[in-house]
């Protein structure tokens, strides 16, 4: 029987040991190790579809048509003050799979300190020595072809990568002549070649990897990976189109217990049970979500929404950090050409900001960082450590690709003109935000005003507010200007013609940072609203480091939210790990229990 041929009934009257919430990158990596064992039996809500053939899933050279569409759940920040008043879209997958069926599919890893810092908040076990074998657990590296790797610099080190894991990783089969003319001109800057990029530190230049089989060419995600090879598995069920309202939880002499879930399937309401544990992966934005709609989160939040307060914990949807990203856009000239089956955006740099800004403006940037407050004082002090003239870490990510990546940019028609880009995007924000469910209404036709999960979250990730978020302004303005020094240097200023975007004469500070406000999106890389407590417990965050809810037994985040501080990396790659391991720990509790 196949896990995606049960009912919504029948799934209801099943008792779960394990119930799963959320069946997307993290989530399916979990059910999967966790139904390895045979006598466990795993269940999965996943409010998406199931989309196995759906080609602009699958496709690489599709990437981004599922933008906007049913897989895709279309939340919106709030208005952004720092942003002039704009709000920006937040895609997120809504399908089974999650956001691994919509991204951009890079596959990489952050630098060693990102992880040593999680573990130096007092969270044992997540550094980078604790998570590397499960970034390595989690995926199949395809070594590249012996007679391009010189020519593609498609280097890596032996020692740090997965050969026998779910999710293949994989070099493009073809690159434009932009990519080598790109990478020669870095490295004529004087930036350093990295051919250990996946080993533990990413600053430097280097040819990424993408999340794609090579043998078919196929995007290689969370429901292809970790599902479909195990869907026959009579121990995992798989509802999908199933949509959560709250997590149950039962009182036991002022103790609460996660039971089960409630949710509605064809708009017909169901309850289902599991005996060992619930574990939240619904992501950064709905895990929040999702804890606050069962009471658990900020008394006044759930009060302001009709909710009843079970557990007490102002942590929970707060700590918000995001990826923030500017796109300068390039004439370049009009015989060059985009690879057909090229990864989207290569090659990939990422720097320190002591070696993008002059002498000057570092020292002010890092003057500016030091004076700010000390709240919380541990996240701070490894915020302001980044700024330490030796501290070698990519705090900036420069990413070339042959294509207008600007929605702002737009050229005229027919002009036969050909566009580049060079995406610019800060690593280490200082900037926190938040996403809570909304207050309740003046009405409501079935829940009497108070929000449901159909009610989007509110998102505001205070991009460059107050003086946190002012800093990362400052920051993105002095880093704006590393791609026009890249594009008029040799060789790539024998194809760049000029920078259009923008235009030639935004050039000082205040014309820049202007632009920058007005130019300034995200890279859809939301982490830490469930985020692990460390030394500071259910004070600093809303799980511990076994991934377990403060003041709730049998329940777990398992997700990106989880994530204390921001990594240098896209996060897919640290998902599954944080999968992978999340997973692990769960098991050896079972272990323990049997014992």
């Amino acid at each position: 029987m196949s896990a995606l041929s049960t009912s919504p009934a029948d799934f209801a009257s099943r008792n779960f040991d394990y119930l799963i919430i959320g069946g997307g990158t993290a989530g399916l990596a979990v059910a999967a190790r966790l139904s390895e064992d045979p006598s466990l039996l795993v269940g999965v809500l996943e409010a998406g579809p199931g989309a196995p053939d759906e080609e602009t899933i699958n496709k690489p050279s599709q990437i981004l048509q599922t933008l906007g569409t049913k897989y895709d759940w279309q939340f919106e920040t709030v208005p952004q003050i720092g942003l002039g008043g704009r709000t920006l879209a937040w895609p997120r997958g809504k399908v089974l799979g999650g956001t691994s069926a919509l991204n951009l599919m890079t596959w990489n890893r952050g630098n060693k300190e990102d992880y040593d810092a999680w573990e130096k908040l007092g969270n044992r076990g997540w550094g980078w020595d604790g998570l590397l074998p499960f970034f390595k657990k989690s995926e199949t590296f395809h070594p590249p072809n012996t007679a391009t790797q010189a020519i593609n610099r498609e280097y890596f080190d032996h020692q740090a990568i997965g050969t026998n894991g779910p999710v293949h990783a994989s070099y493009a089969k073809e690159y434009s002549t932009t990519h080598q003319i790109c990478y020669d001109t870095l490295l004529g800057l004087g930036i350093p070649e990295n051919r250990a990029h996946h080993a533990g530190s990413n600053v430097g230049v280097w040819t990424n990897l993408i999340s794609v089989n090579p043998e078919d060419n196929i995007r290689s995600y969370a429901s292809s990976a970790y599902f479909a090879p195990n869907s026959s598995r009579p121990n995992l069920l798989v509802l999908t189109e199933a949509l959560v309202e709250e997590i149950t939880l039962s009182e036991d002499g002022g103790e609460w217990t996660a039971t089960g879930a409630r949710f509605t399937h064809s708009g017909v309401p169901y309850a289902v049970q599991a005996s060992r544990e619930v574990i939240l992966s619904a992501g950064s934005v709905q895990s929040p979500q999702l804890l606050e709609l069962s009471g658990i989160g900020d008394p006044q939040i759930l009060s302001d929404a009709g909710v009843q307060v079970k557990v007490s914990n102002p942590n929970v949807g707060e700590n918000l950090q995001d990826h923030l990203m500017t796109i300068s856009v390039f004439e370049v000239d009009p015989s060059l050409q985009k690879a057909e089956l090229g990864a989207p955006g290569t090659p990939y740099c990422y720097l320190p900001i002591s070696a993008i800004a002059s002498q000057e403006k570092f020292e002010e940037l890092a003057s500016k960082a030091n004076a700010l407050g000390q709240s919380p004082p541990e996240k701070m002090g490894i915020l302001k450590g980044r700024f330490d003239p030796s501290a070698r870490l990519g705090q900036f990510e420069y990413i070339f690709d042959l294509e207008n990546w600007n929605k702002n940019f737009r050229p005229e028609a027919n002009s036969g003109k050909k566009y580049a880009s060079v995406l610019q995007i800060l690593q280490y924000p200082f900037s926190r935000g938040s996403i809570h469910i909304q207050k309740m209404s003046g009405s409501g036709p079935d829940n009497g005003g108070r929000p449901t999960i159909a009610d989007k979250p509110t998102i505001d990730p205070e991009y460059y507010s107050g003086a946190h978020g002012k800093l990362d302004l400052e920051i993105m303005t002095q880093c704006v200007r590393f791609p026009n020094k890249l594009c008029q240097s040799s060789p790539l200023s024998t194809v760049v013609r000029s920078r259009v975007y923008p235009p030639s004469s935004v050039d000082d500070d205040d014309d820049l940072r202007d632009w920058v406000v007005k130019n300034t999106t995200t890279d859809w890389h939301p982490v830490g609203t469930c985020a692990m407590g460390g030394h500071g417990g259910i004070q600093s965050g809303v799980v511990d480091d076994q991934l377990r809810v403060y003041g709730v037994k049998r329940l777990r985040v398992v997700d990106a939210s989880v994530m204390p501080l921001q990594i240098s990396a896209h996060l897919q790659a640290t998902v599954y790990a944080i999968a992978e391991k999340g997973a692990h720990l769960i098991r050896e509790d079972n272990l323990d229990r049997r014992s």
